[in-house]
């Protein structure tokens, strides 16, 4: 298929003067290209924004997603995680993409900066903006952990910046909402704001604590946010006893046909982002049976609709070092789900955006490189009988973005799945793995446990799958209904397989386009 990528000129900042200032105004600097840009349905930031002799101007991340919809364009405003943080110097600014469709990304830069060592914003931190009588209000995170700020200010808070253009934002800097008695100030951030037709008022969520650190969504309503008035109320949800979770950190709330879903993330325990149901915004909230739509590297989900289809925008973290031995770090790329309900028309799904699986249009067999014991070659794909170990098909490699499809049925007492990004062995690979005796997905890397998302198995039944591969990142979809997302190195370095263990295994209908 013709390369579908866009290489975009940008227009960025040379260098920011604001976030070392006390002024207000966040664009002041007359912008310059970037070096360099490559983005593709699952974007980074491009390196070179800052000018080749800044110190900052290193490879930088994804982080937590913002986005925001108007007038055919999604605005994919995220917190921008640099590589190389100089010491003095704040971070997680608020930088944006914009697209139309989630294939094509423009990078444009930076629209929020993080303030000097003595403002509130030092760091900036997740939020949410909304549209009221002409004027765009962003609410955000401020943090600062500095010991001299602590001496006299709470470490988090939530900060305002307007803008009348969506490019040109210019900080409230008499705006400021801190924790209430009763909560603790150090864990006070991720503001969500919007109106909420079904009690006429504006609502935001905050991710908070209790004093006696109890995780909280705490409710602030507002008439009107001009008037900068915010009452704080009793909180819209309570961590319960059974999950117990430190902090529920960038909630949403959205409602979908006949309910209403909160959305929050959980990074202590889990590290994945849930979802409660209930038939009003108020509650009270159902925890689904699964209440998850992907895995450990799939965070911050947040909600955005262009008034036909909903979307879950998040990031699937990096690895540091970046070799599948890595540990997970913080920021990564920015990754789009398709939401939908399932077919109860209660619980959530998720799919690939239409526009981008439309993308790969013109697929085709793969290139088989070797098969092992106990693989039958069918008109349509492949039986593997792996009752006593494991069996597999190897293909030729992968290049560039690519889409792998096809149809999988496994026996109840077999493992199923794909490997890639190691050798010909699917043991010594990353393997994303069906296991329906289990009722879940697995991502194995090198023979170790690294991500899970949970399915409802039904025995010898074939269901659809399709793996989004682009450079480091593989997304996985199963039926239509649920995700995997994974990191994984050296995907293009290898050959990629299917394999079954311990049972039989049907592969039907494989397929694969890749640009």
């Amino acid at each position: 298929m013709k390369k579908y990528i866009d290489v975009i000129s940008v227009i960025i900042l040379l260098t920011i003067l604001g976030g070392c200032s006390q002024s207000d105004e966040v664009n002041d600097i007359p912008p310059i290209a970037p070096t360099e840009s490559n983005l593709g349905i699952f974007p980074k930031p491009s390196s070179g924004w800052k000018g080749e002799s800044d110190p900052y101007n290193t490879t930088g991340w994804t982080a937590d997603v913002m986005p925001y919809y108007e007038n055919g364009k999604f605005h994919m405003f995220f917190l921008h995680d640099a590589q190389n943080k100089p010491a003095g110097e704040g971070f997680h600014d608020i930088h944006a993409f914009e697209t139309e469709d989630f294939v094509n990304y423009d990078y444009e830069g930076r629209a929020i900066d993080y303030g000097n060592p003595g403002q509130p914003d030092f760091a900036v931190g997740t939020g949410s903006l909304i549209k009221v009588d002409g004027t765009y209000y962003y609410y955000y995170t401020g943090h600062n952990g500095t010991s001299a700020f602590l001496e006299e200010n709470p470490r988090e808070s939530v900060l305002l910046a307007t803008s009348d253009d969506l490019e040109n934002w210019t900080k409230k800097g008499d705006f400021k909402i801190t924790a209430p008695e009763g909560y603790y100030d150090f864990e006070f951030r991720d503001p969500h704001v919007l109106f909420n037709e079904e009690v006429g008022e504006y609502w935001m969520l905050v991710s908070a604590q209790t004093d006696a650190r109890k995780a909280v969504i705490l409710l602030f309503t507002s008439p009107d946010p001009s008037t900068d008035e915010w009452a704080v109320q009793e909180p819209l949800y309570t961590t319960k006893d059974e999950d117990n979770y430190l902090m529920m950190e960038v909630p949403d709330l959205f409602k979908m046909g006949d309910y209403w879903y909160l959305i929050f993330s959980e990074n202590w325990k889990d590290k994945i982002t849930h979802y409660r149901v209930a038939t009003s915004s108020k509650g009270p909230w159902e925890k689904p049976a699964n209440d998850m739509v992907d895995g450990q590297f799939f965070y911050a989900g947040k909600a955005v609709s262009d008034g036909n289809n909903r979307y879950l925008a998040g990031w699937t973290a990096r690895k540091s070092p970046e070799t599948n031995s890595g540990t997970k770090d913080f920021g990564g790329n920015l990754v789009v789900h398709e939401l939908h309900q399932q077919a109860d028309g209660k619980h959530l799904a998720v799919k690939a955006p239409s526009s981008v699986s439309s993308v790969f249009a013109n697929s085709e067999v793969p290139e088989i490189k070797e098969t092992s014991n106990g693989v039958t070659e069918n008109e349509n794909g492949f039986q593997i009988d792996a009752s006593e170990g494991q069996a597999k098909i190897v293909f030729q490699n992968l290049s560039g973005t690519s889409k792998v499809s096809g149809n999988i049925s496994v026996s109840q007492e077999a493992n199923a799945g794909i490997f890639l990004g190691g050798n010909d062995n699917p043991s010594e690979s990353f393997r994303i793995q069906l296991e329906p005796r289990n009722n879940k997905i697995i991502a194995i890397n090198n023979g170790n446990f690294e991500n899970v998302v949970y399915y409802d198995f039904d025995s010898d039944t074939e269901y659809h799958f399709e793996l989004y591969v682009e450079d480091s990142v593989a997304v996985l979809y199963l039926n239509g209904e649920v995700a995997l997302s994974n990191r994984i190195y050296n995907i293009y370095d290898s050959a990629w397989g299917l394999y079954g263990e311990f049972g039989l295994t049907d592969f039907g209908n494989i397929l694969i386009n890749q640009d």
